[in-house]
């Protein structure tokens, strides 16, 4: 499936462009990058200062259409997530949007506000809308949320819920910066001030991209494969709860991207094994016992790897 010749260049369009602001973290960029192709959103977690916030604007400025920060706090309500109806003495009313209402949404420290209040992004992440007083309001499309969180169980944070968590396509980490890294962060201190990124696509574009996506094949055998995966992890000894089918969906429609990224119609196990941890890990529950033994998420999703039989090509 050759791609179009006026799209094929966006997605390196975009990365090299959030590059010019933000160093490093080349992992993180692929995956906003393949979430926001398959009509998914990204959790990215890290130390404050990892430049999570500016990873996620910088992104969204590239990317073009509208774009709102959202900054949640303990106090902040439902409410001034969604937006609400303003009633006048007249008996009238009119709805106010909040910021959810824009083609790309940073919800920036999403574990610092209350349950109640993130569960406002449920409904949005899910169904690409919004109720509010019985009345059904559509979102922009495309539609994507980014969100950031501090290392969970830190201080004046809130546990994201598992039915919160399972809407994440993927979880990245921003780690510390390398040293060489930090260095270049050092000489461009300037430009970090105020920074901007101009965008390089439109909205239109990214639903054109998307549509070619959804066009790139996946065989029986692949599907299969992806599916024995997920079942592996579930079936492991040291998994309380392993993911969800939203799990297997992430992680099709993922390995998808990165087959079209490359240039190819189709979808190769090596797509699947890259994205499996990002698209798998923060789904998974361990046994206590596990976790004392120093068993990861992420360990466990390598070792469903290594024990499942891998599709040869036809």
């Amino acid at each position: 499936m050759p791609q179009s010749p006026s799209h094929h260049r966006i997605p390196g369009q975009i990365l090299d462009a959030v590059s010019r602001i933000v160093v490093g973290k080349d992992e993180v960029k692929r995956l906003l990058l393949t979430a926001l192709l398959s009509g998914g959103h990204v959790l990215i977690e890290g130390m404050a200062g990892t430049a999570k916030t500016l990873l996620g604007r910088s992104f969204a400025q590239a990317m073009g259409g509208e774009f709102r920060r959202i900054q949640l706090t303990p106090d902040l309500l439902p409410t001034d997530v969604t937006g609400f109806y303003l009633y006048r003495p007249d008996g009238s009313s009119q709805f106010i949007r909040g910021p959810i209402f824009a083609n790309v949404v940073l919800a920036d420290e999403l574990n610092r506000t209350t349950p109640r209040t993130q569960a406002a992004f449920l409904e949005a992440m899910q169904e690409r809308q919004v109720t509010i007083e019985g009345t059904t309001h559509r979102l922009a499309a495309p539609f994507m949320v980014i969100a950031t969180q501090l290392p969970s169980g830190g201080p004046g944070t809130y546990p994201l819920t598992d039915v919160q968590v399972d809407r994440f396509m993927f979880r990245a980490w921003s780690d510390y910066p390398t040293a060489d890294e930090e260095a270049r962060v050092a000489e461009h201190i300037d430009l970090l001030d105020e920074p901007h990124v101009e965008a390089v696509a439109a909205p239109d574009t990214i639903l054109a991209l998307q549509a070619e996506v959804r066009r790139v094949h996946v065989s029986d055998e692949v599907r299969r494969y992806i599916v024995a995966v997920v079942n592996a992890i579930r079936h492991d000894p040291d998994v309380l709860i392993g993911p969800s089918p939203r799990g297997t969906i992430a992680l099709l429609k993922g390995s998808r991207v990165l087959a079209f990224l490359e240039g190819r119609d189709f979808v190769v196990p090596d797509d699947v094994k890259a994205l499996a941890v990002p698209a798998l890990a923060h789904r998974i529950h361990m046994k206590s016992e596990a976790e004392m033994d120093g068993v990861t998420p992420q360990t466990l999703v390598e070792k469903a790897l290594r024990a499942t039989a891998v599709p040869r090509p036809a």
